[in-house]
């Protein structure tokens, strides 16, 4: 491997250990024993989910591509997780507003263990269903969770500001650290023990059958309205004029489906940007350098959510303006930097400039989950806040799908 992948994970790791070691009394809260136990029971139960979701997600096209599919059936594929995300999305959302948070929860876990049993067929129509299985546990992951964490913490009277603990140490740990690790657990599975490319599938579903487990029996049911006169249709449009109602809402709705929208567009087109000329980049490497900046994103978010200047409105805009910069960058080497037309090797210039340009982003992207929750817990109403959650996923999918069915065209 190359000196320079390892000079810019090791500056990141530097600097992610001196933020955390630094860190001072003004940039912590002062809490309560009792919320100190809530917190890290809840941060164990996002951590082995995000684990499971995170040991699946290196290998869903390999495995596709093992079975034998070709680019265009594993595009379809891919629409129709993020399809059936965005059909039934605000569906399982209002049922876990009535029904319960924590029983929607439960459904997140049993729903992705199913979908991970149907990766042991190769059958076309088996796998097309754990697709849909899994847009709907996709849905639920980042929506009932959050609602339960934000209603149970309102319920047991803790201050509002540590919520901002919580988002930070969650982010941290299950969208940086867990993805880390679940990444080179699953290569070990899958390279060095030999194991099928299913074998991450099979230990994902173990994750999350620990975590429902210890969600059956620790945590308590929450709901936002549980009133017997309103049905599923009521509680839709109820949302949906929440939204419309309140410009606040609407356009949290829409930054938060932009910025997410240019996230997964950097998640496909990152590998082709670092390696036009089929350049030779440790793909699995560059992934866990990214995961760390996100890490680094996330320590840094902790400690401007600790201070009440800057408002994460304020900062935000920033965050916005770094990661439009961050993007930006492919295109602007193309543009200053002659274009190599040799084939493989190792990365390039304007490859390096990149790389460095896209952990940028991958820390905006750290700032930017910590503190879209925080807002989020201020400005959705708690009677429906898992549906409006996932109305603004709706866009999101919309634009994912036509990128993908456009990907995928042979």
């Amino acid at each position: 491997m190359e000196p320079f992948y390892l000079v810019v994970f090791g500056s990141l790791a530097s600097l992610v250990a001196v933020l955390e070691l630094s860190k001072t009394s003004k940039d912590r809260f002062s809490t309560s024993s009792a919320f100190n136990s809530f917190k890290n029971n809840y941060l164990v139960v996002y951590s082995l989910m995000m684990a499971g979701d995170w040991l699946q997600g290196p290998y869903v096209y390999y495995l596709y591509s093992h079975y034998g599919f070709g680019k265009g059936e594993i595009g379809h594929l891919f629409i129709a997780g993020f399809g059936s995300s965005m059909l039934f999305g605000t569906v399982v959302g209002s049922l876990a507003d009535k029904r319960g948070r924590k029983r929607a929860c439960v459904t997140y876990c049993i729903t992705y263990i199913l979908s991970c049993i149907t990766k042991h067929s190769p059958q076309y129509k088996v796998l097309m269903l754990g697709r849909v299985l899994g847009g709907i546990a996709t849905s639920l992951l980042f929506s009932a969770f959050e609602s339960w964490l934000v209603a149970e913490h309102n319920k047991r009277g803790f201050d509002q500001q540590w919520l901002s603990i919580t988002f930070a140490k969650a982010i941290f740990l299950g969208n940086g650290l867990m993805a880390i690790l679940s990444g080179l657990f699953g290569n070990v599975l899958v390279d060095s023990l030999k194991l099928g490319p299913v074998a991450p599938f099979d230990a994902a579903s173990c994750f999350l059958a620990i975590g429902m487990i210890i969600i059956l029996s620790t945590w308590t049911e929450n709901y936002g309205d549980p009133s017997e006169n309103k049905d599923l249709l009521t509680q839709f449009k109820g949302a949906a004029a929440a939204i419309a109602a309140d410009e606040k809402i609407t356009l949290l709705g829409a930054i938060q489906s932009l910025f997410e929208g240019s996230m997964y567009t950097f998640v496909f087109l990152w590998t082709p940007a670092l390696s036009p000329n089929d350049e030779d980049i440790p793909h699995g490497f560059i992934f866990a350098t990214f995961m760390l900046s996100s890490m680094l994103g996330s320590s840094i978010a902790s400690r401007l959510l600790a201070h009440p200047t800057p408002r994460v409105e304020s900062y935000m805009q920033t965050v916005f303006m770094l990661s439009s910069m961050a993007l930006l960058l492919p295109v602007v080497t193309n543009l200053l930097v002659a274009p190599s037309n040799v084939k493989g090797g190792s990365i390039s210039f304007s490859g390096c400039i990149q790389l460095i340009g896209f952990c940028i982003f991958e820390a905006c992207v750290g700032i930017f989950w910590p503190s879209i929750m925080k807002m989020r817990s201020q400005y959705i109403p708690e009677e429906a806040r898992s549906t409006i959650m996932n109305f603004f996923r709706i866009p999101l999918n919309i634009f994912v799908c036509i990128a993908l069915y456009n990907v995928s065209l042979p």
